[in-house]
């Protein structure tokens, strides 16, 4: 090397001029120019590749953009209903909201988007614009109030399973004030939920609930059902079926060469399974790092099977780690198991779906709370469409407000009353004042 090195700096000190190959750019690495020589890296698989690189659900990243406006028109009518002057706002006070609500529009311009929700009118006394939610949304606010009333004995059961999938039994109440609307509860829920029914739930403090009873009943997860179906149905082997999960790849998934095996392998793998208690899964051994991640997969899909919507929002899962002893990355968890769950990145946040739950965008097994929220966003898609019914409502509104009723004269009724006012003459007719002029 010293030899092919002398002779190399031989040849550039003796030339009068500058070599065509001595650029480093233009000459292919050779022995006289391994300074030159570039190292590639291998590209990082991680969770933000994973996010950038997945395939994409147009149909499921269009529900959540729908979501998130009815979620703005919701907030928008709670602010709206804490004002105790009436049930309207002037819509100057309503764009001091925007930084509330998280609007990068004016309040006004996102008013006038829904007429089929917001109704904008001018007062008659002030002669200033006001806002007012429409009757059609206001039914549907109440229906829904009303559906998770009726779903009590549903939403205590549903809490009874978090909990029993708690390693200790204990829930923060704080975790569960955040999945409040995913899981169906009231806005009440400590009292009229977990203090009300003191014979399954105890509380700690003030922000710790305990289970009282466990009803080994309820300790069956819900995709049980779904392996006891494909073990009648399709005669699958019970070693196929008692440790799997349903897969949905979406359209356009590419599956690279090894990846059927591996998928398969990890349908068989053995794994704790939510409400088991049993000796914890060593992570050293041979296999514990699979079988204690498979734990974590059937914890969320079991936790986002009692939500009503089969969503979840991605940072509030965190909040649920440290009781269900899941130490793993959450979010690269659920990127690594693209045909189980979906996050769409649509919106300020991420929100996770149940892929087994949805077809065409639509929950397959719906429930009367979703129903009720499927039709606040129907309003909501309607935008500026079938503004006419709205005009022919308010004109038949209109009708049955001047409607004139006739009373019979010079007939008395009970409940009559006159105003006694003194006589008068008006050119010479004599007035008694009590409306009939007598000759």
């Amino acid at each position: 090397m010293r030899v092919l090195d002398r002779f190399r700096l031989a040849i550039l000190l003796s030339a009068p001029f500058s070599l065509p190959f001595t650029s480093p750019q233009k000459f292919p690495f050779g022995p006289f120019n391994s300074f030159t020589q570039k190292r590639f890296k291998k590209p990082v698989i991680s969770a933000r590749t994973r996010l950038e690189d997945r395939v994409r659900d147009p149909k499921l990243d269009k529900l959540i953009t729908r979501r998130k406006k009815l979620k703005t028109i919701l907030n928008l009518h709670g602010l709206m209903s804490n004002r105790k002057r009436g049930p309207f706002v002037s819509v100057q006070l309503m764009s001091r909201w925007r930084n509330i609500v998280g609007l990068n529009v004016g309040i006004s311009a996102f008013i006038r988007k829904y007429p089929h929700i917001f109704e904008v009118f001018m007062h008659p006394i002030r002669r200033n614009l006001c806002c007012r939610i429409r009757q059609k949304m206001r039914v549907l606010i109440r229906e829904e109030e009303n559906a998770v009333k009726e779903w009590e004995l549903e939403a205590v059961r549903r809490v009874k399973k978090l909990l029993m999938m708690s390693v200790n039994g204990t829930l923060h109440v704080h975790a569960l004030r955040l999945i409040r609307r995913e899981l169906g509860l009231p806005e009440d829920f400590r009292d009229s939920i977990l203090a009300k029914h003191s014979a399954h739930f105890r509380l700690i403090g003030l922000e710790v609930v305990e289970l009282v009873d466990r009803d080994e009943n309820l300790g069956v997860a819900q995709v049980e059902t779904w392996r006891e179906k494909e073990y009648r149905e399709k005669w699958l082997s019970e070693f196929e079926t008692k440790y799997a999960f349903p897969i949905c790849f979406p359209t356009g998934f590419k599956i690279e060469g090894g990846f059927r095996d591996k998928l398969k392998n990890w349908q068989r793998l053995p794994y704790l399974k939510p409400y088991e208690r049993k000796e914890v899964v060593r992570v050293r051994t041979c296999g514990g790092v699979e079988r204690f991640e498979k734990r974590a997969v059937g914890i969320l899909c079991e936790l986002l099977s009692l939500t009503v919507e089969k969503m979840v929002e991605v940072e509030r899962i965190a909040h649920f780690q440290r009781d269900f002893a899941m130490d793993v990355n959450v979010r690269e968890l659920l990127l690594r198991h693209p045909g189980i769950f979906y996050i769409s990145t649509k919106g300020s946040t991420q929100t996770v779906f149940l892929r087994e739950a949805y077809d065409k965008g639509c929950l397959i097994e719906p429930n009367p709370i979703y129903i009720v929220r499927r039709k606040m966003l129907d309003l909501v898609l309607q935008g500026c469409r079938s503004t006419r019914k709205i005009g022919a409502e308010k004109e038949i509104k209109e009708e049955s407000n001047t409607v004139v009723c006739t009373a019979d004269a010079g007939e008395r009724r009970d409940g009559d009353w006159v105003i006694p006012i003194l006589k008068s003459v008006d050119n010479g007719n004599p007035y008694d004042g009590v409306g009939e002029i007598r000759q």
